[in-house]
This record gives structure tokens, sequence and C-alpha cells, in this order.
């Protein structure tokens, strides 16, 4: 069975795809708010997308009600649709850009799906984008790790002192991709961003700014990345002033900073405060940004 539905294929120069997944593998929508401000940035034309029906329990991930501009009831599904941008500059590799959401069901169907497109396009590499919670504070640069099949690729992530990441555990759709690409001898490679747990399920744009960043500096072919710079200090601003009145908040992580900067921390183990440990102006602004 076809899964992939193609409006239109592209023809590109051996695309660079660029993947991201709502979900497990993507902590304060790092990875996808990324994805989609390249999207944006670049004017991506939208070519393909994968049909929902085998891949989603319906039930858990609900189709969604909108009402239009003229008044109708507007049925969207869980999605994982293909933008293409083609560079003008023929040096820059053209990119195709997966914006999806992590599927419940048949992941081996669904990765092979992606990857016969892959193929089909004769794309040069995959990049993934992912956030996790880690060891780090809002006050702190984000830290980003990754890898690389390539070996010269991964030698230049770590020339840029991008750390190799080391979780051994359940994965995410992204692993079962990886996995898949490194069964057929393709080229892939991954950026991951560690956000700090006590901000719960904010958006956090720096974690989207921080994997936009290393990968502009890996290719140079990244979009402006102004509005991003901005959101993520009104982002900083505002978690700041959410901590402001919190003293039990606010001298945590003053202790946490303390162990980041002698390295206690380098085991990933922490001593990290519940939900239910975070009070008044922080649980207010993370309830905010939930229902902005």
């Amino acid at each position: 069975m076809d899964y992939l539905q193609i409006d239109e294929l592209p023809a590109l120069r051996k695309p660079t795809f660029i993947a991201a997944f709502r979900g497990w593998n993507d902590a304060g929508e790092a990875g996808t708010g990324g994805v989609r401000h390249m999207i944006d940035a670049w004017s991506a034309q939208e070519f393909a997308h994968i049909d929902p029906e085998e891949f989603f329990d319906f039930t858990v991930a609900r189709p969604r009600i909108a009402i239009t501009e003229e008044g109708l009831r507007d049925l969207s599904w869980p999605s994982n649709r293909f933008f293409y941008h083609r560079h003008d500059d023929e040096q820059q590799p053209d990119a195709v850009l997966l914006l999806g959401t992590e599927p419940h069901l048949r992941w081996r169907a669904f990765t092979d799906t992606v990857r016969d497109l892959y193929e089909r396009m004769d794309g040069e590499r995959l990049l993934t984008l992912g956030a996790l919670v880690a060891a780090t504070t809002h006050t702190r640069p984000v830290p980003v790790t990754g890898f690389s099949t390539e070996a010269d690729l991964q030698q230049r992530l770590q020339g840029l002192t991008i750390g190799r990441s080391r979780y051994e555990g359940p994965t995410g759709i992204v692993g079962a991709l990886h996995a898949a690409w490194r069964e057929d001898d393709l080229a892939a490679g991954s950026l991951w961003a560690g956000l700090p747990p006590y901000l719960g399920d904010a958006v956090n744009p720096r974690g989207a700014l921080a994997l936009l960043q290393e990968l502009d500096r890996l290719f140079a072919f990244v979009p402006d990345l102004a509005k991003l710079e901005e959101a993520a200090q009104a982002f900083e601003r505002e978690v700041e002033e959410a901590l402001e009145s919190n003293e039990e908040m606010r001298s945590y992580l003053g202790q946490l900073e303390k162990r980041l900067d002698s390295g206690a921390t380098e085991s990933g183990a922490l001593d990290l405060p519940s939900a239910g440990d975070l009070m008044g102006d922080l649980e207010t602004f993370l309830r905010q940004q939930r229902k902005d």
C-alpha cells in the first residue's frame, strides 16, 4: 500500500532532508519549532504528506475541529507533511523539510515510506532535530549534542564542540529512522537540544534557536534567525519575571548553577523538583504558555 500522497514531485539537487516530530522527541517543541521557522522563513512549499490512517490511534491523537472564517467546521488530522526549498545559489544544497507528529503504529512501514521518498529524490543526507530534558538551566546556553554517520561531518561536529549523545534507553521515531538509514548505509545525522526540566511542556524557542544556530554553523544555509532570536529573548524575560517572586525556585536554580559550573552534573543525575513543587508565578506562566 502506498501511504505517501504526492501533489507534485519537485526537481531538486540532492536535497538535504531535515525532519522533526512532535511528541516524545520534541521537548519544548524545539525540533518542530526549528523546522517550522525554516518553512516560514523560506516560504517552503508543501508537496507531499503521509496518510495518517495506518499510523495513528485517533483515540490518543484525536483529530481537531476548527471553525473557518466562513463559519464551517474544519477537521484536521495528525500530520506528517513534506515541504521543499530550492536554493538560488547552486552551491547550497536544496532542502526537503519534514514537519511531523510521531506515529503510534507501524513504525517500520512509516520509516520505509520516508526512506522511499528520500531515495526517489536522491537525498544527500537525513538530518533530524530533537530535544530532551537535560541537566541545565534557562540561565545557561542550551547544550546541543549530535552525531553523524559521515566521518567528515562527525569531525566537524566535534570541532564545534558538539558532544556525541551517550543516551541509552527507549527511543522515538527518530531512532527508528536512523536505524533504517544505517541498515541501508545512507548518510544521516542528528542534533539534540537539552532543555531545563522545570519549565515543563512550555514552548521553548531557545531550544529551536540553539538547534538552528548549530545547523547553520555546519551547513551555512539556515534562513535569517532574527525572529527566532527575538522570541527566545522574550521567553527568557518572561521566565525571569515569573521566577522573580519564587524564592524557593530561585534558591534551587542557584544551587544547580553551582553544580553545573563545578561539573558535578556530568553524570546526568539530578535531584530535580517535581511539577508539584513549582508554585506561584512559575505555574501561572506555564499554564499561560500552554493556553497560548
